[in-house]
């Protein structure tokens, strides 16, 4: 008890405790890596419902609906943080160990792919459970509606700016996970989550996991005639498929690398733990 303290870890201790979980996540058991991703996917994927049921209707302007927004999709990284799982953009700070030497290449890219996929097979699972809720008819199909509308701005955006959304979402996402090491409770965590997320959503960057439910979402909705009738025909719907989804998330998912692992994890290896 005499080395407890209720002061926040200092940045060096974050870097050295994030190292030392680095090393566990990467020698952990692959079936139980992927059955911790399947629940982050399934985590995040719940925060991008709640944000499209509180959003799908505002009549406040729009700054005020994208904070609530970015606000309720704090949801996502709470449970993964406090329940426990493996999310990918926050998994882009294990590269402060391969960079150490304390993890090989190997090792990183076997996490970064079973999470990945992991993550993916939980997203859909939840769009697939949404569904079949019809939680999509609710306001006569206009969630449903604003599901398909969101879909369609993700998948029509070209490569360099999804790229650009990408690396600055994960930078904010990959510093709430960094200062979640500085806590000492799970208050202390939910607060610290609370504004780099709801800055990211608010702002309109990209994240590949929200993405792997928000593009399949809207996928699925527009095969409700009902649904469908209810989304502005002027919208071009045409890109909102599978190749439009793999179109939107290889870019973000390259930005989400970048702006995690480097300006995030190497950065702050070189300032901390560089010898």
């Amino acid at each position: 008890m005499e080395n407890f303290s209720v002061d926040a870890y200092t940045p060096k201790e974050i870097a050295q405790r994030i190292e030392k979980v680095s090393i566990s996540k990467s020698t952990l058991d692959p079936l139980r890596v992927f059955a911790l991703s399947m629940l982050a996917g399934a985590f995040i994927a719940f925060a991008a419902v709640f944000y499209t049921l509180v959003i799908h209707d505002s009549s406040l302007s729009s700054g005020i609906t994208r904070l609530l927004g970015g606000l309720v999709f704090c949801l996502g990284l709470i449970l993964v943080i406090i329940a426990g799982a493996e999310l990918f953009t926050g998994n882009n700070l294990l590269v402060m160990a391969y960079v150490d030497k304390k993890i090989t290449l190997k090792q990183l890219m076997t996490n970064w792919l079973i999470v990945f996929v992991g993550n993916l097979v939980g997203s859909i699972g939840i769009v697939i459970l949404i569904f079949l809720s019809d939680q999509w008819l609710i306001s006569g199909g206009a969630l449903g509606a604003k599901a398909i509308v969101i879909a369609n701005s993700k998948v029509n955006l070209d490569f360099i700016p999804a790229f650009s959304r990408g690396i600055l979402c994960n930078a904010l996402v990959c510093m709430s996970v960094w200062m979640c090491f500085a806590c000492h409770s799970v208050t202390d965590k939910i607060l610290t989550i609370i504004f780099p997320i709801t800055g990211f959503v608010a702002m309109g960057f990209e994240h590949s996991v929200a993405n792997m439910y928000f593009i399949p979402a809207g996928i699925l909705a527009q095969m409700n005639p009902d649904i469908l009738q209810m989304v502005d025909p002027s919208i071009d719907l045409s890109k909102l498929n599978l190749i439009g989804f793999l179109h939107n998330l290889l870019p973000v998912t390259l930005g989400n690398i970048v702006g995690g692992s480097f300006f995030v994890g190497i950065i702050y290896w070189f300032i901390y733990l560089r010898s």
